[in-house]
């Protein structure tokens, strides 16, 4: 997988039930910030409630970091969804699937080695078996959340402005991801949206447009499918808030997994 550089050089068994119950968490709740928790035997996965707003998507600096697919800005603005606590883990996948394709294995450790394609069968199965909506996130509410919605600090990267205190990149990973929830959660009680894995989301990849927008979708249609939240294995620069990616639908890569939306 080679880094992106726009202009488009090249640019997720038995029966299953899932109930909402009370909140048994590793990681700790944020005051005020509503949570749903869903079940499987012992296991739990966690959705926060992203409360809707509006916000000026895209990089506004022009410093040696910025990109040119980061621009340009414009106001977003998005009603209430939920995000993911954390991104998918492999426990949940090989729940739901009934294998595990990650490179790095164990089972606290977010799925990785899945294209967009296998995300889409893993969340019709999971839907299948809930009566939940699961998706994945569209570009415009992952970079939302990441930034901490309503009650956003303007951070460089998801909850905070040094990278290896919010997540896992080249500097501090040690050339391989690590379980969900270790390191500092962001305004939303949101872990890992700064490195471990690119996340895919559920956008076509293109353009920026130059207008405002209400609950954009992406690009009409493409030949990748976007990702977001740098990884393991990239430098700071590519897990920034703003900073975006892209791959074939069916591509699989040991530093790209998924977070759920609904």
């Amino acid at each position: 997988m080679r880094p992106l550089r726009l202009i488009l050089t090249i640019a997720i068994a038995s029966s299953i039930v899932f109930l909402p119950l009370a909140c048994k968490k590793k990681q700790k709740k944020k005051e005020g910030i509503e949570e749903k928790v869903f079940t499987l035997g012992e296991l739990q996965f966690t959705m926060v409630e992203v409360v809707g707003g509006s916000f000026i998507m895209g990089n506004t600096e022009d410093g040696d970091d910025t990109e040119p697919n980061e621009k340009p800005t414009r106001k977003v603005t998005l009603s209430n969804y939920w995000i993911g606590k954390t991104e998918v883990t492999q426990q949940l996948w090989q729940t739901v699937m009934g294998n595990n394709p990650s490179y790095f294995k164990g089972p606290d450790l977010p799925v990785d080695n899945v294209s967009w394609n296998d995300c889409q069968q893993f969340i019709k199965r999971l839907n299948e078996r809930t009566g939940q909506r699961f998706r994945l996130p569209t570009e415009a509410e992952w970079e939302y959340a990441a930034r901490g919605g309503t009650r956003t600090n303007h951070y460089l990267y998801s909850g905070g402005n040094d990278a290896t205190d919010v997540g896992w990149v080249w500097a501090n990973a040690k050339e391989k991801t690590h379980a969900v929830g270790k390191r500092r959660d962001n305004e939303l009680g949101i872990y890992d949206m700064t490195g471990n894995v690119w996340e895919w989301c559920q956008d076509w990849y293109g353009y920026y447009p130059t207008t405002a927008q209400h609950n954009p979708k992406g690009a009409r249609a493409g030949r990748y499918k976007v990702n977001r939240g740098g990884a393991w294995c990239f430098e700071k620069k590519a897990a920034r808030n703003v900073a975006r990616f892209a791959n074939k639908p069916d591509g699989r890569y040991k530093s790209v997994g998924l977070r759920l939306a609904m």
